[in-house]
Formats: structure tokens, sequence, C-alpha cells
């Protein structure tokens, strides 16, 4: 294996990769990254997968941008060459829509159901985008970052938060801080 800034397989894999789907390559920590346009998702990891040997789907997921929208980003390795590729492309906030891979990396159907249900982001094709994790009749998408994780309003922390309030000597009084995230008019304890 090669150290940071010397994979020169993955980083002229990447440069191919980026050339062939009007994309960009970058390399940050010894990872190399392809951000190609959505409409070139699927053609940029068929690319990977048959002309660059990165037969190997790691893993998908997504990342919540706020305004910029979802960054969805799937890492593929090539196991004769030995390197790995970040693939990553950009969909928009109000109608978050991708392509799905499930074609190309049939490993990819488990990674897009749980993208899809995390972060609200459909994937065009997918042979069935059914609940994976959460219960049924959940509402929202926790990996938003609008989302409210309603645990931090509703149940208090069960350790001291402050020095003083613990069972050790009288507690100390201090106004409610409300956990970041949660808007002042949600949920219980508003004040």
């Amino acid at each position: 294996m090669t150290g940071p800034g010397t994979d020169v397989p993955a980083r002229a894999a990447g440069d191919r990769l980026a050339a062939a789907c009007d994309g960009t390559c970058t390399e940050a920590f010894g990872q190399v990254t392809v951000d190609v346009p959505a409409e070139a998702w699927v053609a940029a990891l068929r690319t990977a997968r048959d002309e660059l040997g990165c037969g190997f789907f790691d893993w998908l997921s997504a990342v919540d941008e706020g305004e910029d929208g979802f960054a969805v980003v799937a890492h593929v390795w090539s196991l004769e060459q030995h390197f790995g590729l970040l693939v990553r492309t950009t969909t928009a906030r109000e109608k978050p829509l991708l392509s799905t891979v499930t074609e190309v990396y049939r490993g990819a159907s488990w990674h897009e159901r749980e993208t899809a249900e995390m972060f609200g982001i459909a994937f065009d094709g997918h042979p069935g985008l059914d609940p994976l994790l959460l219960p049924d009749g959940f509402e929202g998408h926790p990996l938003r970052k609008e989302f409210v994780l309603a645990a931090r309003v509703a149940k208090p922390w069960p350790g001291a938060k402050e020095p003083g309030e613990s069972e050790h000597g009288p507690p100390t009084r201090r106004r409610r801080v409300r956990p970041p995230g949660v808007p002042d008019d949600w949920g219980p304890g508003r004040e």
C-alpha cells in the first residue's frame, strides 16, 4: 500500500473517471474523490466498475449540505489494484431524486433503501424502497439537519449537566437551555 498523497493508481483512476464523466477529481488525506453531475451518476459508477476495475461496492450514503442539497457518496474498491474511490454527486433539497445504481452494484440496494429512509432521497428505478430501519408510521427523515430530535426535549438527561447539579449538595437553579436545533416553540417544557 502507498501512503497519503502517493496513491498513484487511485489518482490516475480518479482523473480518468472525472474526464469520462465531466467531473472533477480531488485528493485529500489519501482519499481520491470524484465529483460528478447527477445525470452522470450511474455512468460514473459503471465506468468505475467496468473500465477501472472497481468491482467491489463498499457503501453508499448521503450528507445533508443544507441549502446546497444532499451529497450522495458511494465508495467502490479495486481488489486487484488495491485502491478505492469515492464517487460523489449532489441532488436538490426540494425534490431529492437520483437514479438507482442497483443494476451496476447489486449491493447498493440496501444502502439506497437506508439513504431514502434517513434522508428522504428517492432513487428512481430502485426495485423496492421499502422502509428498512424505522418503525411503521414514522414521520420524517432523522438524518436531515432540520429534523428535531424529540428525545432531547422530552426526556431530561440522566446525569449532572453542570457543576453542583448532583445528589451531593443543594441543586443550583439555572435557566433551562434548549438543545441545539430544537425550535423554541417545540415540545414539552416550553418556556
